[in-house]
């Protein structure tokens, strides 16, 4: 690929500035204009089959995942950079509609009828000063709730989701209260970290100096820090002639990667076995018991593998391993990853060799959820490119939804992903992995989006929880539905799992 035919000086500089290698751009480049094919789907995972229910051993699950927390193992880590713009989407699209009533608009009436079973119902009749239901006093309503009070563009972590009493608990609160409950360590200390947008670091700061004290009187000390997508991991575009889209002054477009990009922050924690959650699936306080029961069994299989896996690593990396030492490894990595070794690897070092590189990896646990219609991802095997089945967390965009085959397969999957994830971040040897490796840099996601009223072929980076792991060793455990509380509408507020008041 000719650098000069692609690149000005300019287009050079800007990308130096952004810390982004040229390799890179020309990847990213390549890969718009080639994409690489799907994934390719064997069969979805099933209970028994990929995904375990360990429900019969849960006790002494919770009592492994407490003693990992007592020793300050456990942390917290909760994309939260993301706006409340879908969430209030509806709302917006009828304030914007002046030729028809609010209340024309089914979910509209619903918000407007149920106002007040919403947590900022009282701050907002007091802001719009109205009692009414008029037309022209709904429509005051729904201004005031997305210009006045800005709803629609802050933070979807500051959104209050929930009410105690007379206070408002925003999911943000909601999600360090839970953190307390299941990743402090005996001395009180309990590390989470939340990814934001520039723009919204000081409001994240301010909220939690507004609920700090609360946690503190509660026998928990909150250890947050933040941290934000590097401009580094942003990523290139084209037009719809296919070439670079450059905004109006001539310079290159880079666009936010996706949260693929996060697996940088991710690795950066420097943490041992790290809880992924997303900012708006949370349970209020008083009903968070069971899913932090579910978090703490999750826990409790990832500390179990590590204590299996690293045991079988230590024998084999010693030299005087036994032929009975790497047989029982690769026994391991057969009923736990499916990771066999090729037929190629006869002696004692080519299978002791296989079985060091199949168990020396990330490992991850994710909760799985029986598939009731909720959208997302789910839980698949899926054919690796070397030979052998891997166990992935596809998302729909992954798959060639034009061959009937791999459409059927998709539309069989009986579980899906709620991103309850728990990770284990460090060695047999207590060191950190470089998570970069273990990356399926062909899972990217070509989409087609638009910039200023001009279409774009956009490129986001394997998803994190996708492709940014596909390496991992990855077990999948199945989860009550009830410990799944997802807002991606403001009308998931009115589901009863939301309408807790005390």
């Amino acid at each position: 690929m000719d650098v000069k035919k692609i690149f000005s000086e300019a287009d050079l500089q800007q990308i130096e500035q952004r810390g982004v290698t040229l390799d890179i751009a020309l990847h990213q480049v390549d890969l718009l204009r080639n994409p690489p094919p799907p994934i390719l789907l064997v069969r979805p995972c099933t209970a028994g089959d990929g995904i375990r229910v360990s429900e019969a051993e849960k006790e002494e699950l919770i009592s492994a995942a407490r003693r990992v927390a007592a020793s300050a193992r456990v942390m917290k880590f909760v994309p939260a950079s993301g706006a409340a713009t879908r969430m209030f989407r509806d709302l917006s699209a009828a304030a914007a509609n002046t030729n028809a009533a609010p209340r024309s608009f089914e979910p509209v009436r619903l918000f407007l009828t149920r106002l007040d079973d919403f947590p900022f119902a009282a701050e907002l009749r007091a802001r719009a000063n109205i009692c009414g239901n008029s037309p022209e006093d709904d429509r005051a309503i729904l201004l005031t709730l997305l210009r006045e009070m800005n709803y629609a563009s802050r933070p979807k972590g500051l959104i209050p989701f929930h009410r105690d009493g007379e206070r408002v608990r925003t999911p943000f609160e909601e999600q360090l209260i839970e953190a307390c409950a299941f990743a402090r360590s005996d001395d009180g200390a309990c590390r989470v970290q939340f990814t934001t947008a520039t723009q919204a670091l000081l409001d994240f700061q301010t909220e939690l100096g507004r609920v700090e004290s609360s946690l503190r009187d509660a026998g928990c000390n909150p250890r947050v820090d933040f941290s934000e997508q590097h401009p580094s991991t942003d990523t290139l575009a084209l037009d719809a002639e296919g070439e670079l889209f450059r905004e109006s002054d001539g310079s290159l477009l880079f666009r936010p990667g996706g949260h693929g990009a996060l697996i940088r922050n991710l690795e950066q924690l420097n943490g041992d076995i790290v809880s992924i959650k997303n900012i708006d699936n949370v349970l209020p306080a008083a009903m968070q018991a069971e899913s932090v029961e579910w978090k703490l069994i999750l826990i409790g299989v990832l500390a179990r593998l590590q204590d299996e896996v690293f045991e079988a690593i230590r024998r084999c990396g010693s030299p005087a391993a036994s032929e009975t030492d790497v047989a029982d490894a690769l026994a391991l990595a057969a009923e736990r990853f499916n990771r066999r070794p090729p037929q190629g690897a006869v002696t004692l070092n080519e299978r002791k060799a296989f079985v060091l590189d199949a168990l020396n990896r990330p490992m991850r646990v994710c909760g799985v959820v029986k598939n009731e219609g909720e959208p997302g991802g789910a839980p698949f095997w899926v054919a690796e490119e070397q030979g052998g089945e891997s166990v992935q967390i596809v998302e729909s965009s992954q798959v060639r939804m034009d061959d009937a085959h791999q459409q059927k397969i998709w539309s069989s999957s009986t579980h899906f992903n709620p991103v309850d994830i728990v990770c284990g971040l460090r060695n047999w040897n207590g060191e950190p992995f470089d998570l970069s490796p273990f990356i399926d840099q062909r899972a990217v996601f070509v989409s087609r989006k638009s910039h200023e009223g001009r279409e774009l072929r956009a490129l986001e980076l394997p998803g994190l929880w996708n492709g940014a792991m596909a390496g991992w060793n990855t077990v999948c455990v199945e989860v009550p539905a009830s410990t799944f509380a997802p807002v991606k509408t403001v009308l998931d507020l009115l589901r009863s799992q939301h309408q807790t008041t005390s």
